[in-house]
């Protein structure tokens, strides 16, 4: 079974690094789109890869003034194009995760039972885990049922600011 890292050593063409207020973020890209978004060191980032850095790569700049302005408050939704690699469950959730608006959060159960499979909310919880594009694909904003901040790759901390920045916190 491939890792996500071997699997993006091979498709990605190039990535980058962004510079945002809750750390370095690496955006990493294929011929099809972005296929990886992360705050370096975060759970589940799969370390260095070997596409080259190409910050004035079309697209990775286009996902850098993307999160300028999601971070400045000036969008909550990001309009790239998507080259997501996981299996169907994983990519179904993330489709789900893609349909929370900004400023509005949901459970793991509730993403369970919207993509057809009301029993797999632990699985779901993996899903979520195992995004690729933190931000883009927005797992920040799934809740525990209590409505509690369970946990984020990328921190409760980095999670709980990013809720705030939507005006959820």
């Amino acid at each position: 079974m491939s890792t996500l890292s071997d699997t993006l050593n091979t498709l990605c063409t190039a990535q980058a690094l962004v510079d945002t207020p809750l750390g370095p973020v690496r955006v990493a890209r294929t011929a099809a789109g972005i296929a990886g978004l992360w705050f370096e060191g975060q759970k589940h980032h799969p370390g260095e890869l070997e596409a080259p850095m190409r910050p004035d790569d079309p697209l990775l700049r286009r996902a850098a003034q993307a999160l300028q302005r999601y971070f400045a408050g000036e969008a909550a939704a990001f309009d790239l194009p998507l080259d997501l690699h996981g299996t169907p469950f994983q990519r179904s959730v993330w489709q789900a995760l893609l349909r929370i608006p900004a400023g509005r959060t949901c459970s793991y159960g509730e993403i369970a039972s919207a993509i057809g499979a009301p029993q797999a909310v632990r699985a779901v919880g993996a899903a979520v885990g195992r995004n690729p594009a933190s931000l883009v694909v927005p797992c920040h904003r799934v809740l525990g049922r209590d409505g509690s901040l369970t946990g984020y790759a990328g921190g409760v901390q980095r999670k709980q600011a990013l809720l705030a920045l939507e005006g959820r916190g």
